[in-house]
């Protein structure tokens, strides 16, 4: 079924998040308060940002002590080693270093600077703080997906986005890297195109295609608008995991 017509929107009044904020709660009030009712195949696309803070997924510098190792990469990359050292106990290997670029794959199997480790939008008090992502984010989504849907009752799909830079072009740009009941790509192979060739080689990552225009209205700056409300896609309920957007390493040129 295509889709005809897709609108976007941002749930209004969600407070800063603080760890230990029941999350779900807080996008269901949000959500009340608008007057904003789920609906069958609604999808909530949601900031990696607000989830890892609810989690309380903060770390405070002052509390690392940088390796050699990081010291040797800080001086390469002109980084704080505190935050390369941070990095390195969540990388599975360096793929980029060079002066202000640390390029590495996360152990959540994605490729990334500074294996989305961040310091902005992290709280008033920051200069010494930093947010590192969700510990599980398919889990999150998983979860948040379970209370949402015992509320609502419709199938509902859940996507966490990061943003992450491109190998080829400039810019950051929203990203899956956590899912729930939404396909993770959908394999057109052996489908027609317009004129009936038979397609080879498409695969369409919709939950990045959703995470990026979700990025229109979140936005990456002041923004203040963590979750988008995205209605009118055509998808069907499955499980899947953020995973399954990664290519394999065997697979990956730019490694």
């Amino acid at each position: 079924m295509p889709n005809t017509q897709i609108t976007m929107q941002a749930i209004p009044g969600l407070p800063l998040i603080q760890p230990g904020d029941d999350l779900a709660a807080l996008i269901i009030k949000s959500l009340q308060q608008a007057n904003l009712h789920l609906q069958n195949g609604d999808l909530l696309v949601v900031s990696s940002k607000i989830v890892s803070k609810s989690e309380g997924r903060f770390v405070d510098l002052n509390t690392v002590t940088p390796s050699a190792r990081a010291e040797e990469i800080a001086q390469i990359t002109l980084k704080d080693p505190r935050i390369i050292e941070l990095a390195l106990q969540y990388t599975e290997r360096i793929s980029r270093l060079a002066p202000y670029v640390f390029i590495v794959r996360h152990k959540l199997g994605f490729t990334s600077a500074n294996a989305g480790i961040d310091q902005s939008n992290v709280g008033f008090d920051s200069q010494n703080k930093v947010l590192l992502l969700p510990e599980n984010p398919d889990k999150s989504a998983h979860d948040l997906r379970q209370t949402l849907e015992a509320k609502y009752g419709p199938q509902i799909g859940i996507i966490i986005s990061d943003t992450h830079g491109r190998p080829f072009r400039p810019g950051n740009v929203g990203v899956a890297i956590g899912i729930a009941g939404v396909p993770a790509m959908i394999d057109q192979r052996g489908q027609p195109d317009l004129f009936g060739r038979t397609l080879q080689a498409t695969l369409t990552p919709i939950a990045d295609e959703l995470a990026a225009a979700a990025g229109l209205i979140s936005g990456q700056a002041d923004e203040g608008q963590p979750v988008v409300l995205i209605r009118g896609v055509a998808w069907q309920p499955v499980e899947s995991y953020a995973v399954e957007l990664t290519r394999p390493p065997d697979q990956d040129l730019y490694l």
